[in-house]
């Protein structure tokens, strides 16, 4: 836990110390009265939070504003649904290289099963997003979106993000490598679909080239999602000048 984030309302009260961030605080970090320690608001500054005395009734605490927390980045992700514990990892690494918004969707290759999982249902998703921006000692949260079908999940997508680059990350017919998509075509802001397991149909395929989505590739070895997301995340980012 590299920043400590609360919510706006969350300020000036104790914090339990059930709390995990209280018992990370207390227990790994050995934190003490007088102590300070990195903290945000959620989607807002971070900063530095001191220790003013510990009680039964918790941490009291104050909180000091010093910086903005680290912006996300204008990357979306489209994602084929995974196994769930494959999607745990995916989203807290997204989370972490610093991506705006992630869509998942189902696909007509993909496990139908996958999308009726608990994780997202009771926030779990959420939670793993949270752990990604924690670690990035960010305050910004991407966005999660859930689409039934691809089809959905493009009208939504595409007709939100006029003027971005949009790449589908495929390796049975791409165009050309996901390198020379980015060499070739620059831009301040990029969609890029991921597919699930079993990959992209040939209908899918059509789906994206239609709507301006050029098919590249990684190389030709097979990539699980929550690696394929992770890996051209990576690439891209480094690309738009984010990692570098």
């Amino acid at each position: 836990m590299n920043i400590c984030l609360f919510n706006r309302e969350e300020i000036g009260v104790p914090l339990q110390l059930k709390d995990k961030r209280a018992e990370h605080l207390l227990k790994i970090l050995h934190k003490k009265e007088g102590d300070s320690f990195n903290a945000g608001i959620t989607g807002g500054k971070s900063g530095a939070a001191v220790i003013e005395k510990i009680t039964d009734d918790g941490i009291y605490f104050s909180f000091k504003e010093l910086s903005d927390g680290k912006n996300l980045l204008p990357l979306k992700l489209i994602i084929g649904f995974p196994r769930p514990i494959q999607l745990k990892r995916l989203l807290r690494d997204v989370a972490a290289l610093g991506v705006c918004e992630v869509h998942l969707t189902g696909t007509e290759l993909g496990e139908k099963s996958y999308m009726k999982s608990t994780l997202v249902e009771k926030g779990s998703a959420y939670n793993m997003l949270l752990d990604g921006t924690v670690q990035a000692g960010s305050t910004f949260v991407p966005e999660l979106f859930l689409h039934q079908t691809f089809k959905e999940c493009l009208l939504s997508v595409c007709s939100e993000s006029k003027g971005q680059l949009f790449l589908g990350l495929d390796n049975i017919s791409p165009s050309m490598s996901l390198n020379s998509a980015l060499e070739k075509n620059s831009s301040d802001s990029i969609v890029a679909a991921i597919g699930s397991e079993r990959g992209w149909t040939d209908k899918e395929r059509t789906m994206m080239v239609n709507e301006g989505f050029i098919l590249c590739s990684m190389g030709e070895r097979i990539m699980r999602t929550e690696t394929a997301a992770t890996v051209a995340s990576s690439i891209i980012l480094n690309k738009m000048g984010y990692l570098s």
